[in-house]
Order: structure tokens, then sequence, then C-alpha cells
């Protein structure tokens, strides 16, 4: 199909393209759907929205009512597919074109999909690119600060975000589904007719007994007559917020308790997210997709709290995205690291140099000093070698941030095949070599 907003682009100057830009991509979800047959339309379709954590979200109610036995699909950042057959997503994308968004709902339905979970971002909301889509359940994990650089300000953010509540209070159930120790909720929990919070601090769904573990975590859960024993296997106190809004989601499609509690254990790990690389090294490896101030504050504060010893903390920021949460999380890092190793992130055609220098500036008021406990190495590779020399018993951890899943980095001469993981576990393998020659 030919793109809408290719051919209004060739014909129209750039100051004007940019001001119907959305709306291009509005004519292109029209067409799409039209050629597809509006396929969501014959299948339920659950809507994840929220700055963080909503891919893990989405694994997790995706996970949760495949195992209940209802056939489903699910389509996030990570990875899309139908029950078990999951399949890696290669695109820096979350929420797809409109023309590959349909194809993929459209085969869905071929499938006899039951349920769709769907990661939906502020672009997409903003662009019109779900134009079509039926949602019945609307769900909020949080919204802080991102995305600034496409959307200008916070309200005009968040308004994008609440749009999916609104799309959700037009069809079928008008459920949203928001997390109640967020600063907005109020306004979500008023988009839809019918809506259910949880949280932590308060909400309708609040955890207790919480237990954050190295390898996961634990909480029980009271609402009316049923009691939930809840085992997440993804640690940090950010996965007591996703499982509960994926509760949440299974109570309103009318799970049983041990349903609920099955689907959420079943889920082992989400790749990118908290994902645990071990090579027999005596310190912990993780590496996370985290590359925003608040996903920073929560993680960096779990992980400062959980380590004994060091904590190492390796991240960039994408070049042609939000500059002015560089240095907040650089601030983030020194307050919460020991040693901070600032790298490339997608740098594209920005000065990679330039990025370093914005997220140090901000390290620096927490602190740290160049060379002494921050170290600035543009090449991703080489700076995850260092990273792991810093780190020297088993109280320490080294934690890469920004990257994750994906399986590319963008620079300046174009795109390059990446893999975090791979990357991490031969630099380790090369670590070990050396020593044991010594």
């Amino acid at each position: 199909m030919t793109s809408i907003r290719s051919v209004v682009k060739k014909f129209i100057p750039t100051g004007v393209f940019k001001t119907i830009e959305p709306y291009g991509h509005l004519g292109e979800a029209v067409l799409a759907n039209i050629r597809y047959g509006f396929p969501s339309r014959k299948m339920h379709v659950i809507g994840v929205t929220g700055t963080n954590g909503k891919t893990t979200t989405a694994f997790m109610i995706q996970k949760m009512l495949s195992r209940a036995g209802y056939k489903t699909a699910l389509m996030t950042t990570v990875a899309y597919g139908v029950d078990n057959a999951i399949m890696p997503q290669v695109a820096h994308m979350t929420t797809a074109s409109a023309p590959l968004l349909q194809k993929r709902l459209k085969n869905f339905k071929r499938q006899g999909v039951e349920w769709v979970v769907l990661e939906t971002t502020s672009h997409a909301l903003a662009q019109h690119r779900v134009w079509g889509i039926p949602y019945e359940i609307a769900v909020m994990t949080n919204i802080t600060h991102e995305h600034l650089d496409y959307h200008g300000t916070f309200e005009r953010y968040l308004e994008a975000k609440l749009r999916l509540f609104k799309i959700a209070a037009r069809h079928g159930k008008k459920f949203g589904v928001v997390n109640a120790d967020d600063p907005n909720a109020k306004v979500f929990l008023a988009a839809t007719p019918s809506s259910i919070s949880y949280g932590i601090k308060s909400g309708d769904l609040r955890a207790d007994q919480v237990k954050l573990e190295s390898d996961g975590c634990r909480y029980e859960l009271n609402v009316g007559d049923d009691n939930y024993n809840i085992h997440c296997n993804i640690p940090g106190e950010f996965n007591v917020y996703n499982s509960l809004a994926a509760i949440a989601v299974g109570r309103e499609i009318g799970l049983s308790v041990q349903q609920i509690e099955t689907g959420i254990e079943a889920l082992a790990g989400v790749e990118g997210r908290m994902t645990v690389v071990d090579e027999g090294q005596p310190f912990t490896v993780i590496v996370d997709f985290a590359h925003t101030p608040d996903s920073f504050e929560r993680l960096l504060g779990d992980l400062r709290k959980a380590t004994k010893g060091k904590l190492i903390t390796l991240f960039g920021s994408a070049g042609r995205r939000d500059e002015t949460k560089r240095a907040i999380q650089g601030e983030i890092a020194g307050r919460f690291s020991d040693e901070v190793i600032l790298t490339e992130e997608d740098d594209r055609d920005v000065d990679g140099h330039q990025i370093l220098d914005q997220i140090a500036s901000g390290a620096k008021k927490a602190g740290k000093t160049i060379d002494k406990d921050m170290f600035l190495i543009l090449d991703r590779e080489e700076a995850i070698g260092f990273a792991m020399t810093r780190a020297k018993n088993r109280n320490d951890t080294v934690i890469l941030l920004g990257k994750g899943h994906e399986k590319t980095i963008e620079r300046a001469d174009g795109t390059y095949p990446w893999n975090e993981v791979e990357i991490a576990r031969i630099a380790l393998q090369t670590q070990g070599e050396e020593s044991s020659k010594k």
C-alpha cells in the first residue's frame, strides 16, 4: 500500500506537512481498515498505555488469558504473535504503522484469536494510527516525563494517552484500569464510565505484604471474598504495579483466582526487561530497556536497596529524541550508582559526544567525577566490556540500560545489528578467559 504520508510530503512544504501530518496517518489508517475489512471488530481488544511498564503488563495479560484457555494475540515493543508463538519485533516502534497493524490483526482473526493485547503509544494515539480499533479495555500503567520532543508539552502528552480511554468509552465494555498511585489517576478514572484502580499505597486493588526478591516479587491481594497470593517472576516494585494491572483485567474478564495466580506466575520473563545475564561470573549483570527518568528512579532505587556492593550503571540517550531528560537521568544514575558509564544509544545523526556531555552534566551534580567514578566511552560494545571489569565480587551489580530487547543500533552512517544480552555474554566470556590465563 502506498503511504498517504509519503504522497502528501512529496507535494507539500515541510512546515505545512508538520501541521497536517497526523491526518496523513489518519487517512492511511482508514484505507488500511477498509483494505483488511476492519479485522479488530471481530475480536476483543485490550489497550495498554503509559510511560513505563506497558510491555511487561501486556505480556502478563496475554500469558494469563492464554493460560486460561483464550486464544490470545499480543503486539508490543518486544514481540507479536498468538499464544506461545511469539516472534520478536525488530523495528524501533511500539505500535506498528496502520497498514502493518491492520494486516497483523487480519492474520490474528484468521487464526481464530479471541483477545488481542495491544501496547499503544502516545504517538500512535496522537497520529490516529489506531483509528478503527474498538478497544474494550484500556489500561494505564503510569504517566511521567517522556516524548516531549514530539508532543511539545506534558499536557499534550497526557491528552494523547487519555485518547485510549476515550476510545474505550465509546466501545464495548467501556472499562478502564488505572494506577491509583499515579498523580494523573483521577483524570483517567473519569474518562470511562466503568473503571477500577490499583496500587500499593491506594486503589481498589491494593497489594499487601509485598516482598521484593532478587528473582521476582510476592504479595497478597484481598478483594471482597477473593484472596490472591501472587508470585511474579520479574523483580522490582514496578512489576508489582504491572501485575496488579493485569489482575484487574483478568477480574473484569471473569477469570478465577487460580487462573489469575497461575497466569501471572507463568510468565518467566520478558526479553530486555530485567534480563539476568549469567556466564558464571561472581557478580550480577542485568539488561533492561529503561530509558526514562521515572524508570531510572524506580529501577535504580530498587537495585540500590538490593545491591550490597557496587552498583555500576551503563546507559546513553537516543539522538533526535527528548534532550531535556538527559541531564535528569544523569543525575538520577549518579545519585543511586557507585559508578556510571555513559555510552551511545541510537545516536543517529546527532554528535554522540555532545549527548554524553549533556548526560554527564547531571551526573556531576550528583557528585560524579570523570575518569574516577564516571566514564565516557562512546562505542557501546567497548563500554560494556569496560563495565564488566569494574565489578569484582558477588555483591556487585552491573546494569545495562536503554537498549533492552532491541536488535539494531542506529548510528550516523546507518543501522547495525545489535543484541545487548549476547554482547554482554561475550564480554563476560572474554573477561573469564583473560582471568584464567593470569
